[in-house]
């Protein structure tokens, strides 16, 4: 192996250590990782100099003699960004090493059957802003991540109904007015599952549902997300539950989203919150809207977890504020449909993050490739 290589392993190897063991001395450092203490020390001083790690306080740590100083991870100069294009809105967020989010950014806006440049071009402008406030903090952006909702190959996103677009090449038309060094496009609910890992529930399996105005589902194995052989795994919303149902606009009849997508839900209400308010109050058509979603969820999620058998099912998105009512529903289904093939029905449980799954996921992402790789992404 070459000098340069067995380098940016090793600082991957201490980060890596750091991130998930850490604070630690580099006496520990050393023991954890089978290097010695002078290599230890040499890149330590290294990730101290790119500002991805900071010294302090002492700790003895088990350690015989002097106290050690103890090394974390470092949120002050190394950041992420993340950024979202959804039916109804834009999002760009910030969040630095220690997966602590530093700026939040979200623009209104009615995005359906649009023009890709208008809409890439109001990102652009959004993210602009959100990062020149970012390096005034003294924040370095290493990377990008765009959330979108649909399937994406080799940065290709080939439909996204609601939008009107197909095959846009977006990383091309989004053209960053700032250079990041890692650029990468994926599928929303993807990012979302993948969101729920780092920042939210921390099971490593599970089935992520993004209820938006499309439905998606991101299938995380062993803390990875599974995408299928062209990106396209995990479009639940276009799962058949009535083959005779109204047209979508998939082409298709009777998927998922006609049933329980967020225009579905809301019928003639106005928004989410509105629709939790009449839910709270017992409103009779909004109780029997989230019903009929529960119960077309149920049986969508009854052939998943035939296909997949998840262990748990996260319900995110705009499924996460009208939770309570959407999991007896869709429970009941999967108990009455799953009958005697499984013991006991996958959990359902309700997303930690919420509305902030994918864009959380999209800055993630590119923080575990700082990680998994600080001298590429840092430039050490």
């Amino acid at each position: 192996m070459r000098h340069d290589s067995m380098r940016a392993r090793n600082l991957a190897v201490v980060l890596g250590e750091i991130r998930d063991a850490g604070p630690l001395t580099r006496a520990a450092l050393a023991e954890r990782t089978g290097l010695t203490k002078t290599t230890v020390s040499k890149l330590v001083s290294d990730l101290l100099d790119a500002g991805v790690v900071a010294e302090n306080g002492a700790v003895r740590d088990g350690e015989r003699g002097r106290p050690g100083v103890a090394v974390r991870l470092s949120g002050h100069r190394v950041a992420t960004l993340g950024l979202e294009i959804n039916v109804d809105y834009l999002a760009v967020c910030v969040v630095d090493l220690t997966l602590a989010v530093r700026l939040r950014r979200t623009k209104w806006a009615g995005n359906r059957d649009s023009r890709p440049e208008h809409i890439l071009g109001e990102l652009r402008s959004l993210a602009e802003s959100v990062v020149a406030e970012a390096e005034a903090a003294g924040l370095r952006i290493s990377g990008a991540a765009l959330a979108v909702p649909g399937p994406v190959e080799h940065g290709l996103l080939r439909t996204a109904p609601h939008l009107g677009w197909r095959d846009v090449r977006v990383a091309d038309l989004l053209d960053l007015p700032f250079k990041v060094d890692d650029f990468e496009v994926d599928n929303e609910a993807n990012l979302a599952a993948l969101g729920e890992l780092w920042f939210g529930s921390g099971a490593r399996d599970f089935l992520y549902v993004s209820g938006e105005i499309g439905i998606g589902a991101g299938l995380v194995v062993d803390g990875s997300v599974f995408r299928g052989t062209y990106g396209l795994a995990g479009e639940l919303g276009h799962v058949v539950v009535e083959p005779d149902g109204p047209a979508c606009r998939c082409g298709g009849r009777g998927c998922l989203e006609v049933y329980a997508g967020q225009d579905a839900l809301l019928g003639k209400v106005g928004s989410i919150p509105e629709l939790v308010a009449r839910l709270e109050a017992g409103d009779p058509a909004a109780l029997a809207a989230c019903d009929r979603a529960g119960r077309a969820l149920g049986l969508a999620l009854t052939s998943a977890v035939h296909l997949l058998d998840p262990g748990m099912i996260v319900l995110g998105g705009v499924f996460a504020p009208l939770f309570p009512w959407l999991e007896e529903p869709a429970g009941e289904t999967l108990s009455t449909r799953l009958g005697q093939m499984r013991r006991t029905p996958p959990r359902l449980a309700v997303s930690a993050i919420g509305a902030d799954a994918a864009i959380l996921g999209a800055a993630g992402l590119v923080i575990q490739r700082v990680v998994a790789d600080p001298a590429r992404a840092l430039g050490l």
